[in-house]
């Protein structure tokens, strides 16, 4: 026996072999003894995320090494040979243009429309049907050449007929196609138009691709970033670097040299808070940066880069297409080598017996298939983007169908992608507020109460937050300029009390002290103009940091001493909050002495000193990005379809777990392996839900990581980079998974191009929508749980499909086989077979399309690609072996009760084949000594093909009622397809057409039946 140990990050792996089962002597039993307390990390958590900042070492690309913010700025401006007061020359434009290159992201190369409706004409089973298609055509042409003019004119029927039905599959798809990729240019708006650059000294607009390595560019708020710069100046400046790191809170920047962290470790580049990227937004401040890279040399063009040498995943749509060629060119070939050989054995010459293999070989092939498969496909996308799902490859509809993983991104998915009130803590209470999307302010607090109002007064004015100017939009969806939080409690309040612009208006800010990172605290003062004459300081910070500088503490309208239990009573309330991911702010107020700050004082930061003595704690709010309101009952659904939901996330763990809690991801009443750690006697491994960080994916083996996705359920992936996020989608689809991700930044993108199928955002980077294969125009979840039983519905719908058209199929070669063998008057002709396969059948098929979801579809477990295909031997037994029989002999007692109502018994049809279709011979005998003329008997053998037609048409009609469900009872699903029905009746209607119209019926070689 063997026992080793590894130290993972937080965890301790065990690994032992002591004779289990051979996957266990593999892999190893991994034992995770997790030894975490919750509170330390709620502590953490409360400290570090109430401004939104975020402290991770990500590791985005392996490679990337720069050290443009570890060197000072006059270093760095020698490098590059710019002034950092006046900027560049001319001539060192041109030596740094010529030296870099320029500011262009390349795309990649696009394909010829022509080429994209060659793909989708020529791929898959189109290309089989080109096969059949010539090798018709060719057939004809061969027969026509030795005067066997009725058999040339089928063929030729038969081979056109076969080319036309795939172009019009292949501009279906085509159409389909060319209609996402407008929408998708639509979406090209990635780099800024143009941007304010200092050169030689002057203030210049350009645009930004005429920027160069070394450049002196401004940036304000709302500017998107042209490229990567270094700061070298800024005023509370701050960054979305959502586009980058997938999560949308606000980044501060600073222009101090990050050379070493406080505990004197060197600074990796993605720590830099003197670096911002390109493709970034400005959300607050100023700046003045030096451009240090442009075009593919940019993070972002370098993941782009990445991202694009990933290999697509082929999808499961393409593989069973790829497997049904592969069956159907087999069985063809089969059956053709077989029916060549007896031919030749019956004495038949070599070019007959070779129109009987073509003529085996083209039958066995379902002709309606890829049209009806590409009017599936069209009209699941067509329904999808009614749900604000733009499908852009239609592959995509099925494989979403397929999906038993989503890996799910968290912010704007899952949740809104906008912070809210979600708890207030005043009176010694707690209160909750409205998170609901559509909300109108109604918490379960009463605003006319004093300690409401002096909360939402601290609100209000220690605030930089406001309102763009000339929107005509309900509040919640006004936009705002200002820190997340901030703009948060301006809508809050803006619900509550009208407008916030106005009620300042009463309280002119005098001066302000912005949060930093040190004191974790913000300060205004504001000019009272109530009862009280003088200043008044507002301050809002870190909850911890707030308590300790005040004095007493607000309840009701009485103030109390803010002694140790009321400290311990606040602090349990905002690590209660923070457990439930929420993000924490205290506030606390003062009036300022009039003897102290008389109304000229004057404030200076650098000698303004906070009286302790003085403030007055007035209460906690917390704030959350809440889920979207669609979203838990969406995920439940997913769960009922055997479906698991991972949520991989750049945010805090403790955020993340809460989201999971609150959207289903982890089931109410399941522990984590983290919190199952903390019991006695408790083993984690038990646990059907776990919660990993990135510190512990990077500890972790693939082998690892795939033994703990596959003994978890319920996973929330926390602080995690793009790479592994990547890793995770290939640890799932080592296990068999087929796996669905969605993602919205460039860091998202390699993830998307490897799973099955990618899933972007609507408001995401243009590389996330390129490499994906859909776009959730409005960025919910919900959609993707609708795609999924639309893609569930296209594969049952397409088993309908298959098992329909092939009893048709299976049936009209087993004809031809009689006709070979027996040597019988033929049954029935090319043309026949066509007006039965692309005349009667198409409209049933078409609408087998249409035919809605069965009531269980979304309580079924995933399908198994290498088992649940769409050709099985119980389908294929179904079609050969029964549905086939029994058409087969319906046509042919048809066909014999024909001959025998008119004195042909089937003893004397049985190879007569020769003599009855011989123009030769005009005296041959019935059953009962009537001589028939050649005319005669052509007319006849006509007249028996139209009852052999109409049989399989009419069983056809039995059939298309049988394939309308999978698992439930006719009755059950009923015949609400209204599409189905019209259908059925076309089915009977066109042929009675082509039988009993004059001149029509003799171009197809019909005889109207009595």
């Amino acid at each position: 026996m063997k026992t080793q140990r590894f130290n993972k990050g937080s965890y301790n792996f065990k690994e032992k072999d002591d004779g289990g089962d051979e996957k266990s002597k593999k892999l190893g039993k991994l034992r995770f003894a997790f030894n975490k307390t919750i509170e330390p990390e709620l502590k953490q958590f409360v400290l570090e995320g109430w401004n939104g900042e975020k402290k991770r070492s990500v590791n985005y690309r392996a490679g990337w090494d720069i050290d443009e913010h570890r060197i000072s700025l006059g270093v760095l401006a020698s490098r590059y040979g710019t002034d950092l007061e006046n900027g560049l020359s001319d001539d060192a434009v041109k030596m740094s243009r010529a030296t870099f290159g320029e500011n262009i992201l390349h795309t990649a190369k696009k394909r010829s429309e022509w080429l994209k409706f060659l793909e989708n004409t020529l791929m898959g089973l189109n290309l089989l049907l080109w096969v059949c298609g010539m090798i018709s055509i060719g057939a004809g042409v061969v027969q026509y050449m030795t005067n066997d003019m009725d058999d040339a004119t089928g063929s030729l029927y038969s081979g056109v007929s076969l080319l036309v039905v795939v172009l019009i599959a292949g501009s279906f798809s085509y159409y389909q196609e060319f209609q996402s990729n407008r929408v998708m240019e639509s979406f090209k708006k990635m780099a800024p138009q143009t941007v304010t650059v200092i050169r030689s000294g002057q203030r210049i607009q350009l645009d930004s691709t005429e920027i160069v390595v070394g450049d002196i560019i401004e940036l304000n708020y709302g500017d998107k970033l042209p490229a990567d710069v270094r700061i070298i100046e800024c005023q509370s400046f701050k960054v979305d670097n959502s586009s980058i790191t997938g999560e949308s809170d606000p980044q501060s920047r600073t222009a101090i040299c990050t050379d070493k962290d406080a505990d004197g470790r060197k600074v990796e580049w993605s720590d830099a808070k003197n670096l911002a990227f390109f493709s970034t937004s400005v959300i607050q401040g100023f700046a003045k940066g030096i451009v240090i890279k442009i075009g593919h040399s940019t993070l972002i063009g370098r993941l782009a880069k990445l991202a694009s040498s990933v290999e697509s995943t082929e999808s499961p749509i393409a593989k069973e297409m790829n497997r049904i060629i592969r069956l159907m060119t087999t069985l063809s070939l089969f059956f053709g080598v077989i029916f060549y050989g007896i031919g030749i054995w019956m004495k038949y010459s070599w070019l007959n017996a070779l129109f009987f293999v073509i003529g085996i070989v083209v039958g066995n092939v379902p002709e309606n298939l890829s049209v009806t498969l590409t009017i599936i496909l069209a009209l699941a996308a067509k329904k999808m983007a009614k749900k604000n799902c733009l499908v852009k490859q239609l592959h995509a509809v099925e494989t979403l169908g397929s999906a038993s993983v989503i890996c799910s991104d968290k912010t704007g998915t899952l949740t809104q992608n906008k912070m809210s009130v979600a708890h207030l803590w005043f009176n010694n209470k707690i209160a909750e507020a409205d998170t609901t999307e559509y909300a109108k302010g109604k918490g379960n607090y009463n605003v006319s109460d004093p300690g409401f109002l002096e909360l939402a007064n601290v609100g209000m004015l220690c605030s930089k937050a406001k309102f763009k100017p000339g929107q005509n939009v309900p509040i919640l969806s006004m936009e705002a300029e200002g820190d997340s939080s901030e703009v948060a409690i301006l809508k809050c309040m803006e619900l509550q009390f009208g407008s916030v612009e106005e009620y300042r208006k009463n309280f002119p800010k005098i001066f302000e002290i912005p949060f930093n990172s040190i004191s974790k605290y913000q300060i205004s003062v504001h000019k009272s103009c109530g009862k009280e004459q003088g200043f008044m300081l507002v301050m809002k910070g870190a909850p911890e940091r707030i308590v300790d500088l005040c004095s007493s503490v607000l309840i009701g309208e009485v103030e109390h001493v803010m002694d140790f239990k009321m400290k311990e009573q606040i602090k349990d309330t905002y690590l209660k909050f923070a457990s439930l991911g929420e993000r924490v702010l205290g506030f606390c107020d003062c009036q300022l002495p009039s003897q102290q700050f008389p109304d000229n004082f004057v404030f200076d930061e650098n000698n303004f000193e906070i009286g302790g003595n003085a403030l007055r704690f007035v209460g906690l709010m917390s704030l959350i990005d809440p889920p979207r309101s669609a979203v838990p009952n969406a995920v439940l659904r997913c769960k009922a379809a055997g479906v698991k939901i991972a949520m991989i996330t750049g945010d805090h763990p403790v955020t993340a777990t809460a989201i999971a809690r609150a959207v289903n991801i982890i089931s109410p009443g399941n522990k984590t392996a983290q919190e199952m750690a903390n019991k006695i006697d408790t083993p984690p491994e038990i646990a059907k839900a776990a919660v990993f960080t990135g510190s512990e994916l990077t500890a972790m083996s693939p082998e690892e990581l795939q033994y703990c996705i596959s003994i978890y359920d319920e996973l929330v992936f926390a602080r995690t980079s793009p790479e592994q996020k990547y890793e995770i989608v290939k640890a799932y689809q080592k296990l068999g998974h087929i796996v669905a991700v969605s993602g919205d930044g460039v860091n998202d993108a390699s993830s998307l191009k490897k799973a099955n199928i990618g899933i972007a955002v609507g408001s995401g980077t243009e590389v996330a929508k390129e490499v994906a294969d859909l776009i959730l125009l409005d960025d919910n979840f919900a959609s993707i749980v609708s795609g999924i039983e639309d893609g569930r519905l296209i594969f049952d719908n397409l088993k309908k499909l298959i098992r329909y058209t092939m009893a048709d199929n299976v049936a009209e070669m087993y004809c031809y086989w009689v006709y070979i063998i027996l040597r019988v008057p033929l049954p029935m002709g090319t043309i026949g077979m066509l007006l039965s396969t692309l005349g009667a059948d198409v409209f049933p098929a078409v609408a087998l399309a249409h035919e809605s979801a069965e009531s269980d579809i979304m309580k079924l477990k995933p399908r198994d690609p290498n088992k649940d295909t769409l050709m099985t031997l119980p389908m294929l037994s179904y079609s050969y072996g029964q549905i086939g029989v029994l058409e087969t002999l319906g046509g042919f007692f048809a066909y014999f009760c024909t001959f025998a109502c008119n004195g042909w018994l089937p003893k004397d049809l049985l190879f007569s084949q020769s003599r009855f279709e011989s123009s030769a011979v005009n005296d041959l005998s019935d059953s009962y000594g009537q001589e028939w003329s050649y005319d005669t008997r052509m007319t006849l053998e006509k007249q028996a093909q139209t009852a052999f037609f109409l049989s399989i048409v009419i069983t056809q009609f039995a059939n298309a009622i049988c394939c309308k469900t999978r698992r439930l009872s006719i009755f059950q699903q009923g015949m609400k397809n209204n599409l189905m029905n019209v259908g059925l009746v076309l089915m009977i209607s066109i042929p009675c057409i082509f039988i009993y119209t004059p001149y029509v019926n003799t171009a197809v070689s019909f005889v109207p039946l009595k």
